[in-house]
């Protein structure tokens, strides 16, 4: 069958990626035509135009290059019609691909997909509509949004198991290196690990490391190893770094998170892969306009957390200092009861085991192919 998938970040070029893989699995003649990134491009297939083409961030950027937006896609709409495909894969990034899956119901008869829901449950609700006008299958990746979208809104979708986890387990079961290795390999100390992950853009790099460093720097038992994102260069790590303890591992969080005590780590999917190698973290996370911001969160957004660990729990396992509650004194106070014999340590550890539960064992991107698979066949022999 021919599957034409669209993506506009890094993560999504990641998820559908290995979506493709399995895909290949389930579907012998797979054959895929996508706007898509690097990762997805060794899968195999035709790359019409690459995610960085299109990924604007925030209101500056996107009023900008409306030009740009708007003809790339026309440029996908007509050609998705011209390729016909059997199913087209939306991937996240859901500005562009709402847009895109409207022009297709309304035009088409091509069925679409979504893999990694619109995280509407935040903010936007409104576009529930158009979700339950032009996407046929929805599949998620997040346990909470089940009864968001099937009680809430009655529209059935597919959890097919949580990426991440899948990610973490698969890294467990391969990796054998002990503490001693890890820290020879990095030229470490052999003092126990504080973990600082702050971020993978420059921007929240820059609001969060050094404050994360001063408040390590306060536990001198301890070393503080920075996880280097893939993305950044080490010189402007470097400005935040010299002069510090801080010593730096490069795309290598998972074995640092492997041999950490505890963490500082800011929010996004960092928490819940720290979450999953059981690691008691502290979320801290710098906001431009504290105050403004808390009352963006208490009165405009429509959840309780920011973090993914406790948005799955559904109550607050790790704490979120964020905002007016970034503050030095404040994440110190935290994370200083964090360490081996505490209650807190132990508390935590023990919310941890119910997101293990409540995200399940099922491997996302097979699943979701199987899943796929089987509706195209049973689509192809109804007409």
């Amino acid at each position: 069958m021919k599957y034409y998938l669209i993506v506009g970040e890094a993560s999504g070029d990641l998820h559908a990626s290995h979506l493709m893989m399995s895909l290949k699995k389930e579907d012998k003649e797979a054959d895929f035509r996508f706007f898509g990134g690097d990762l997805m491009e060794r899968v195999g297939g035709t790359q019409v135009k690459h995610y960085k083409e299109l990924a604007y961030m925030g209101f500056g950027p996107v009023l900008l290059h409306l030009r740009t937006i708007f003809r790339n896609m026309a440029m996908c709409k007509q050609d998705i019609v011209s390729w016909h495909p059997d199913v087209v894969i939306l991937v996240d990034y859901p500005g562009f691909n709402l847009n895109i899956a409207k022009y297709l119901k309304q035009n088409t008869s091509i069925p679409v997909y979504y893999y990694i829901s619109p995280k509407i449950w935040a903010w936007k609700e409104y576009r529930i509509k158009n979700i339950k006008r032009d996407i046929d299958h929805l599949f998620s990746i997040l346990p909470f949004e089940v009864p968001f979208f099937e009680e809430k809104h009655q529209y059935p979708i597919h959890y097919v198991g949580n990426p991440t986890a899948d990610e973490v387990r698969k890294f467990k079961s391969d990796y054998c290196e002990t503490f001693g290795q890890f820290i020879q390999r990095n030229r470490l100390d052999d003092k126990p690990i504080i973990a600082l992950l702050a971020g993978s853009r420059k921007q929240e790099i820059k609001g969060n490391l050094p404050e994360m460093i001063q408040v390590a720097e306060g536990f001198g038992d301890y070393q503080m190893v920075l996880a280097g994102a893939p993305s950044i260069d080490d010189d402007y790590y470097a400005q935040f770094i010299k002069g510090t303890r801080v010593k730096m591992v490069h795309n290598d969080t998972y074995a640092l998170l492997s041999h950490a005590t505890v963490a500082l780590v800011t929010s996004g999917t960092a928490t819940l892969e720290t979450a999953l190698f059981n690691v008691p973290q502290v979320v801290c996370y710098a906001t431009p306009l504290p105050r403004i911001y808390r009352f963006g969160f208490n009165h405009i957004l429509k959840v309780k957390y920011i973090s993914l660990v406790n948005l799955i729990a559904d109550k607050e396992v790790v704490k979120e200092l964020f905002a007016d509650r970034f503050k030095v004194d404040l994440i110190r106070e935290e994370l200083n009861g964090l360490f081996p014999g505490s209650a807190a340590r132990e508390e935590m550890l023990a919310g941890y085991e119910e997101v293990h539960r409540r995200l399940g064992n099922a491997v996302a991107p097979d699943n979701a192919a199987r899943i796929i698979y089987e509706l195209l066949l049973n689509n192809v022999s109804s007409t």
